[in-house]
Parts: structure tokens; sequence; C-alpha cells
């Protein structure tokens, strides 16, 4: 805000300023507060926000996927009344307000990862139970109307993750949201040295309290928001300075308050201070009188604990063994959930989080065991996408090796399309979903990420289910990761048969383009409710790509799609999905679509390249033989597999 603007604030400012020496201050007619700490505050509180006895207000607790929302007891009116309108008022623009709050995010000190951070938001209702504790911050869920501008929602986000479907520059960030979650305006935090002016890193994070300003001015429509140390004066420069007219955003009386939420990570968020000013700046906090914030919490595990180099690299927290013994009742058999190729997998709630979570118990008696969990931990350690299991801690005691992720309530999806457990059948809406979820989920991993990953094992049995039947992609005991733009390496063939791409035992080289064809063979299945590979009459096995090409060649794609959906299906999405399968499924990989545009196909952007009929004229199944795919492989009965996998790691569908 201009000089002159605040110059002309001098005198309300005096005269508000008997209301400073309160500890907690009332609102006052015009909207104006100030908390020096929030002993004996009246706020409303939602989920799991608290005032703790020494007058915090303590946002989340450290508990996982869990939220708190803590908003100013009434609405403040923000629009202006003309004083040329009629006798009922007719609201036409924004006041300028400004508000300033002193935070703290805590988290274990060996936790490198916060949660979902802390947001100021200013919306037209204090109830936001709707709100997931996870991606959204509390704000939105997954079926809700994210960017939406019916939200009428103006915030300014205090953000440790990196979340890559809002366009997040980082882990660690400042931004002003305008109803939507994907920043307006963003950047690292931090702030700009009065002196020098030079930037100054913060971390959100770092257990140490800090102080944020937000103003904006109703008459040039300026938004500043700035970051500092608890005691440093407001930096004359500020983090963010942008032009957002509110006037369509902020409608009526407006309630404004805090939201935050943990996600998969523990992480406590404090408020220590805060005020709010309507047409003159906010009241300063008095900083001696500020509650102390918690010293950052010690991490469960021994500092004497064996860690080697890729344990620290990686980063995600160790759990204590005992915990994980406690949460599956020892292992119990009734806890099982499934066996993998490389270990069983149990469900647990962990003893003080409560937490549902999915242990797998990684086989160790190879160094190839040794091998898988080091890949899994290195691969999702670090990933954050909603299209992906999260990775929520992990245990090594001598050789027993554990991996600690969500818990998938509904399981994977295999099940679903094979009726198995008495399964309800998928709609196709879900099925559609679905592949959109997973196709998102690749394409994350291949272009998105700091580095490659490249998953080598995309199948039904390693989607995961949420509780909301959102899709997931898991178990990356095959993953393989490499810097963007450097030249792919030779490994060990890995893979299931029917979604491996042909040229993997030719050339022993795992890509981002043998990922797309074992999506593509993952779109055929969930399409067809069948199987990639089948048992055929005679002793042999059937390949579903090269039934799907006759049908397209004779144009009756649509027989194909699963008989169990009734007929109820979108036969347009149902034949772009199949032909993108046979796309997908090329045995040439230079042409093969990249993830990026199977999302543009997926999403509608591009049309899908016209696939010529006279393509089916040759068996997919024998081009992928002069490809170099192993004929005996390929020929040898599914009953006779198991050599097979042992030999070259193939697998038959765990």
């Amino acid at each position: 805000m201009t000089g002159t603007k605040y110059a002309s604030w001098c005198l309300p400012l005096l005269l508000y300023g008997f209301l400073h020496l309160a500890a907690v201050a009332g609102l006052a007619d015009d909207g104006q507060f100030l908390y020096n700490g929030f002993a004996g505050a009246n706020l409303t509180l939602y989920g799991m926000a608290r005032i703790t006895p020494d007058g915090l207000l303590k946002l989340t607790d450290g508990t996982v996927q869990q939220k708190g929302h803590a908003f100013y007891p009434v609405p403040v009116r923000l629009r202006r009344v003309s004083s040329s309108s009629p006798p009922n008022g007719t609201e036409k623009a924004v006041r300028s307000f400004s508000s300033s709050f002193v935070f703290g995010i805590l988290t274990a000190d060996t936790q490198d990862l916060g949660g979902h951070g802390i947001v100021l938001v200013i919306a037209p209702k204090a109830n936001l139970s709707a709100g997931l504790p996870s991606s959204y911050m509390g704000l939105f869920n997954s079926t809700g109307s994210v960017g939406s501008a019916s939200n009428h929602l103006f915030a300014v986000e205090l953000d440790t993750i990196q979340n890559i479907d809002f366009g997040d520059i980082n882990n660690n960030h400042v931004g002003i949201n305008i109803n939507n979650l994907a920043s307006h305006d963003d950047d690292k935090a931090g702030y700009y040295d009065d002196k020098s002016g030079q930037f100054r890193d913060l971390t959100l994070i770092s257990g140490d309290a800090m102080q944020v300003w937000v103003d904006y001015d109703g008459d040039t429509t300026q938004i500043n928001v700035t970051l500092a140390p608890l005691g440093m004066r407001k930096p004359m420069r500020p983090l963010l300075s942008a032009r957002h007219d509110l006037s369509p955003v902020i409608i009526g009386e407006s309630y404004i308050g805090f939201s935050s939420s943990t996600g998969t990570l523990s992480t406590q968020h404090y408020v220590l201070g805060w005020s709010f000013g309507v047409d003159m700046p906010a009241p300063a906090i008095d900083m001696a009188k500020l509650p102390k914030l918690p010293k950052r919490r010690s991490g469960s595990q021994s500092k004497t604990m064996l860690r080697e180099d890729w344990e620290v690299e990686f980063g995600p927290h160790r759990i204590p063994y005992k915990d994980l013994y406690q949460a599956t009742e020892r292992f119990k058999n009734k806890n099982l959930l499934g066996v993998g190729g490389f270990g069983r997998v149990y469900k647990g709630v962990l003893p003080k989080s409560h937490l549902e979570v999915a242990v797998k118990k990684v086989s160790h008696e190879s160094r190839q065991g040794m091998k898988e969990f080091v890949a899994e931990v290195a691969s999702i350690g670090r990933l954050r996408h909603r299209n992906i299991v999260q990775l929520h801690g992990y245990c090594r005691l001598k050789d027993e090796l554990l991996l600690v992720y969500d818990y998938m309530p509904n399981g994977s999806l295999d099940k679903y399309l094979y009726g198995h457990d008495n399964k309800p059948i998928l709609s196709w809406a879900r099925r559609f979903l679905i592949i959109k979820g997973i196709a998102s989920g690749l394409f994350y991993l291949h272009e998105e990420w700091e580095q490659v990953v490249v998953h080598r094992d995309i199948k039904a049995s390693n989607v995961l289910l949420d509780s909301e039947m959102n899709a997931r992609l898991g178990d990356f005991g095959l993953a393989k990761l490499y810097n963007h733009g450097t030249e792919l390496q030779t490994t060990i063939i890995a893979g299931t048969l029917g979604y491996l791409a042909p040229e993997i035992t030719r050339t022993g080289k795992a890509s981002p383009l043998t990922d797309v064809f074992s999506f593509g063979a993952f779109l055929l299945e969930v399409t067809t409710g069948r199987k990639p590979v089948e048992q055929g009459t005679e002793g042999g096995i059937n390949m579903l790509v090269d039934l799907i090409f006759e049908h397209f060649g004779r144009d009756t794609l649509m027989a194909v799609v699963d008989p169990r959906l009734g007929g109820e299906y979108n036969a347009d999405e149902a034949n772009l999905v199949l032909k993108l399968g046979l796309l997908c499924s090329h045995p040439l990989p230079d042409l093969r679509p990249t993830m990026r545009q199977v999302m543009q196909y997926l999403d509608g952007q591009s049309p899908l390249p016209e696939l010529m009929p006279s393509h089916t004229s040759f068996s997919m199944l024998s081009t992928a033989q002069s490809q170099g795919l192993d004929s005996y492989v390929i020929s040898k009965p599914l009953s006779s597999m198991g050599s097979i996998g042992q030999l070259t790691s193939f697998s038959s569908g765990r």
C-alpha cells in the first residue's frame, strides 16, 4: 500500500491504540482485532484445532491424516457500501484490509518434510469440514469444485509439500490463492534484507516462529505478502506483490481464519499471535506477550541405530519395529492382506497415531530382496502425487526389511475386474477415472519429478483403491530411477508376462516407453475385464492385444467391452481407450505415445492418431517375436512359466 494511504490512517490508528493494551482484544465495530496469544480467546474451532493452556492456537497435534480449522467467531464486512446507494445499500468493492500472524511448524528432528502447511483464508463460511486432511490443505475435497469462482475464497498458503497437481514450485513456498489451490503467485519462503537487498531463505518447518503480513489495498487492488523471522521488523520489500481485484471473490460478509492439514506426515501447526484490520494496518503484535513455541520433537529412532547411505539420501523416517509388531498383532495371519513376489503385506494400526497402514515384509533370503527394498524406498520415499501410494516410513532390523505405506481400504483393482472376494462390478465411469488417475501418476513419474522413474510393473494388481475408490499406483519394487537426459542403462529383465514390452529382451533397457506398453495392456485389461495373457484351449496362450486388433480390423471394437457392464458405458470413451491401448501396445517403441500425449488424448485436448485397419493384417504376437521376445516364453503354457519367472524376473500376476 502507498505511503500516503498509510499516513491517512495515523489518526484512527492512535485512537485504536487503546485496544492494543489487552492481550486479547475483542471485536471492534469495524472488524479489527488483536490476539497476543490466545488464552481465553473465543475462536470457532473445528477438527483437531485447540487452544492450549499456555495460549497457543494448535491447529494440528501431529496425528497424520488430520485437519484443523480456526476462525474468528463473527463475520467481518469487507465490502464497501456506496454513499449514493439506495437505502438498503449496494455493495460494490472490497475495502482495504491487513492481517498479521505469528506461526510455527514442528516436525520430528529426523523428518525433512512437513504436512500440508498453514493457510490464512477468507471464506463465505467458517465451516470447512468437507475439506480433506491431505492434498487439499483442509480447504477442498476431491469431489469439490477446486478452482470454481463459486468458492469465493481468498487465501495465503504456507505450503510445505510440493503438489504437482497444483503446480507447486517446491515444498517450502508461500502462495496467493484465489478459489483454488493452484497459486496465482508464489515464491520460495524467505525475505529481502532491508540493508543489502539480498534474499534470505527461510525453512517453514524449521521449528522456528515466523511472522507473516498480508495487506490488500482496495483502491489499487495490490496484494502484498511479507515473511520474516520472529522479532524482525517488517521488511520493506514484500516477498509477493501482485494485483488481483477481490471484488468478484469477496461478495458479502466473510469469515477469516486458518486451515491446516497433515496428510501422511506427522506435523504440528501452531499460531502464536494474530491481528486484523479493515481500512488500516493490522495492529502490531506484542512479541513479548506471545506464548513460547514448543521445542522440535525428538525422532522415535535411536541415534545409534545403523543408517546406510541410501537411508540418509532418501529420507523417509524409520518406524520402530516394536510399533509395527504391535500394529499388526505380531503379524498374525488374520491381518494378512496378500502375498507378493517379494514378501507378505499385513494390515496394521500404528499404536501412537492410530493410522491404518499396510506393512510389507520384504523377503530377505537373497540379495534380490534387499535390492527390491532399497528400490522401493528410493523410488517412492519422496514422491508426492495423489495417484501414487504414499510411503509412510520403513523399518530395518538386522535382516528384517519392512515398508510402511498408506492402507488402501478397497484393495487392488484386479479384485474388482475379476470378481474376487465378491467385489462389486466397477462402473464404466469409475473405470475411466481410474485410467485417467494412473495416467496422471505415470506422467508425474516420467516427466514431472526431479528424476525419471520407470515403474516396470504396471498392472491391475498393482493399482490400489483408497477409501473414495481413487486409484493409486503402488509396488515400486522393480522401479528404476535415472536423471533426466541421461542414457538408459541395461538391466535385468523384469516385469509381468503380457505387460512386458517386446524390446526388453532385445535391449535389456527399461524406459518410459516400456511403461507406456504396460499401460496399454492395462487399458485393454480395464476395458475388457480380461487379462492380457490367457490360457489357450490347446495348451498355448492367447494375447488380448491380438484379439482386440482383430475386432478393430472388423470394426467391432465394442464387442470386447466387459460384458459385465451390461451395456452401461460411454461408447465414445470406451472406443478411445481401446484404440489408445492398441497405440500404447505397438511393438515398435518409437510409435508409442508419451504419457504426456496419453494425458492429452484422455482429456480430449488432442485427437487420437488414426489407426489404419491394414495394421491388423499382421499379428502383434509375431511382430513381438521378430523384435526379440523369447519364443519359448511366448509359446509355453502359463502353468510352466514358473521357471522362466525365476530365471528372468518375470511374474505371472502376483
